[in-house]
């Protein structure tokens, strides 16, 4: 397979992951109310972190680590041939 032809197979999986990660995320803040989250000990007695944003942040890490893994990985077979 060419270069060119890996990187637009790369080019289209890190798409899906990016858009994957995006729809649940959304679809995670859609469906869980803001009340419903985990309890963090502190000051203030009622802090609160929603369940909602823990999806939108672990799913944009995901996207996040998996662009990079990508990135290097191309980066890296560049620098073999």
């Amino acid at each position: 397979m060419s270069i060119m032809a890996q990187t637009l197979q790369l080019a289209f999986r890190i798409a899906i992951v990016w858009a994957a990660g995006f729809v649940l995320a959304v679809a995670v803040r859609a469906l869980l109310p803001d009340k419903l989250g985990i309890p963090l000990a502190g000051g203030e007695p009622n802090l609160v972190l929603p369940y909602s944003r823990i999806g939108f942040w672990t799913c944009l890490l995901a996207a996040l680590t998996v662009t990079a893994a990508v990135v290097i990985r191309a980066m890296l077979a560049d620098l073999r041939s």
